[in-house]
């Protein structure tokens, strides 16, 4: 099902058609009428640093820097580091580098830790006002003392110890020398709550492991429901914009805030002046699996090539395969913000790709399967230089040379020994022009020679020396079609990869759960159930023309008639490696019938 709504960004009047807006920025108009937060705008994108950022992600970085820009406020970039167990600075790096290639740009960069001390003393303050206790049962046992949606749960025995005792228990559960998982930190509030999250959630836990920005300071964390909201407030934002899990979450997010609001003394227009939530569906895709934990996994357990894999869903991967940023966000904008969830197709992203990649892309000749040509009337020793349109769509992109001589490759699926009529490539006694260059006639007799295999190795023709592109006979009409090809005299050789799904389902996600609901497996010997072993296709033998041979990672490629390409950051001068972005024409429909 693909998610048709109106452009998230499309114009920057303000005075548009409210019908025009998401859903999202008609509330943000509608604070700002009603003078919300002083008519501020302040957002924030707060990813936990334990990963390279997906596709998803790139959907929430739209929103929260699209809204902070559209209505000239500032969006914060914000890492919830509360989990030093799974964080690194290798993805603090990767996550800014990313953003940045987005083309987005952030006012400050904040950190949860930041916060750590303000959300420690905020803590105490609730153990004191009695809204807080610490608890010393097992995580298996406050989860069954929880209840279920239809039962109220029951309170723990220490929930109502001295305030003094529990005072000395937080304490000592930042000591280092608590065990962990022994002592936590609950906020007491009502254990027969209908939303769950409200039956004594847990603030904080023994962790006792070093962080990457405070060091040995602290061995007791906060929960992410504790620091998320608390940290929005701390830093002004005016609008929390979250995935549509933090539904049931947004309740206690408001509570928190309140409580925080209460110890800070702002009790007035407490409505008026606070971040609000407000949730939007996930990105999900066909074909693609974007848990961060499963990606782990993926490249844990070597089943791609690391996180930067062109097969993989995350922005360096996509970045890496020669997606552009541009495509990215014109493809975000074309599904929009819902308030449900839907599997949007891959065919739709990479029709997003496409187009971008058609305006953009230097045009190039490369033969992926070739077959010699000989044209035979052709001078033996000549070569001459033919001049290449960089890119029809721009003509600021210039020209560059093309080599012309007596040899040259052309794909071996451009000729055929016996063809059907309506073939119109190259055959005996067939036809076709060349592109930039001039028309080819294969011979009718001794049209082409082969191997013992009886694989055709080499084809014979001759060339109308009238027909040169830009020359008066080159407007002779011929029923063959337009071939690309590359001078035998200077071909490089390079390595093509060409890449098809990761998976071979098209909701990977649901099916991986299905399968370890019944064989009660792990996610690894799941996953490769249903992983695509024809992933990826190397080509080791074609020929591409010098120009492309010289470009490197990051310059955006039409190889003519066969589709996008990126030089990859494999490639050497003695061995260039391209990567294929997607095709000319969608082939997703043909394949999923």
């Amino acid at each position: 099902m693909i998610e048709e709504t109106k452009e998230v960004f499309g114009s920057e009047n303000k005075n548009e058609d409210k019908r025009s807006l998401n859903f999202i920025e008609q509330q943000v108009e509608k604070d700002l009428a009603e003078c919300k937060n002083g008519r501020r705008i302040q957002t924030r994108f707060p990813p936990e640093p334990n990963g390279y950022l997906h596709i998803g992600h790139a959907k929430a970085i739209a929103l929260d820097f699209g809204i902070a820009k559209r209505y000239g406020g500032v969006c914060n970039l914000r890492f919830d580091d509360t989990n030093p167990i799974k964080e690194d600075t290798e993805y603090i790096e990767s996550i800014e580098y990313d953003i940045k290639w987005l083309g987005f740009e952030w006012a400050n960069v904040f950190y949860a830790s930041d916060y750590f001390q303000q959300l420690w003393d905020f803590a105490v303050w609730l153990i004191k006002q009695g809204r807080a206790y610490v608890d010393e049962q097992s995580a298996e046992v406050i989860a069954q003392q929880k209840g279920t949606t239809t039962s109220p749960g029951t309170n723990s025995p220490f929930r109502d110890r001295p305030v003094e005792e529990n005072l000395r228990l937080f304490e000592f559960m930042n000591s280092g020398k608590a065990t962990p998982g022994t002592l936590v930190l609950r906020a007491k509030i009502d254990m027969s709550h209908p939303n769950m999250l409200f039956r004594d959630p847990l603030l904080y836990r023994v962790m006792n492991i070093p962080h990457i920005k405070t060091g040995n300071k602290w061995n007791a964390y906060p929960m992410y429901d504790f620091t998320h909201g608390q940290s929005d407030y701390l830093e002004g934002v005016t609008h929390s914009l979250c995935t549509l899990e933090f539904v049931e979450h947004r309740p206690l997010y408001d509570l928190f805030i309140t409580w925080m609001k209460e110890y800070k003394g702002e009790t007035e227009n407490i409505e008026d002046n606070r971040p609000r939530q407000t949730e939007f569906n996930k990105l999900n895709l066909s074909y693609t699996l974007m848990s961060k934990r499963n990606l782990l996994a993926l490249v844990n357990e070597h089943l791609v090539n690391g996180w930067d894999d062109p097969r993989m869903p995350t922005i360096c991967g996509f970045r890496r395969r020669g997606y552009s940023p541009e495509s990215i966000i014109k493809f975000i904008n074309k599904i929009g913000y819902t308030t449900y969830d839907a599997l949007n197709e891959m065919a739709l992203l990479e029709s997003a790709v496409r187009d971008d990649l058609n305006q953009r892309a230097i045009r190039v000749s490369a033969v992926l399967d070739p077959v010699r040509v000989v044209i035979t009337n052709y001078p033996e020793n000549q070569v001459e230089s033919l001049t290449a349109v960089n890119n029809p769509e721009n003509e600021a992109d210039g020209t560059h040379e093309v080599e012309f001589s007596r040899e040259i490759w052309i794909e071996r699926d451009d000729f055929m020994e016996v063809a059907e009529k309506k073939f119109m490539r190259l055959a005996p006694g067939k036809e076709v022009r060349l592109k930039n260059a001039y028309i080819i006639k294969c011979n009718e007799e001794n049209a082409c020679e082969k191997d013992l295999n009886g694989r055709v190795t080499t084809i014979y023709c001759t060339y109308d020396p009238e027909s040169r592109s830009g020359l008066p006979g080159s407007n002779r009409k011929i029923k063959g079609k337009t071939l690309h090809w590359v001078s035998c005299h200077n071909a490089v050789k390079a390595e093509v990869r060409l890449y098809d799904r990761l998976w071979k389902v098209e909701n990977p996600r649901d099916a991986l759960a299905a399968i370890r609901e019944e064989q009660g497996c792990d996610a690894v010997t799941a996953m490769k159930q249903i992983i695509n072993p024809d992933s990826l296709q190397t080509i080791d033998n074609c020929y591409v023309e010098p120009y492309a041979a010289s470009t490197k990672a990051g310059c955006y490629l039409q190889f003519q008639r066969i589709g996008y390409f990126m030089p990859d950051q494999d490639t050497t001068a003695q061995h260039p490696v391209f990567n294929k972005t997607v095709g000319l024409k969608d082939t997703w429909a043909k394949q999923n019938k």
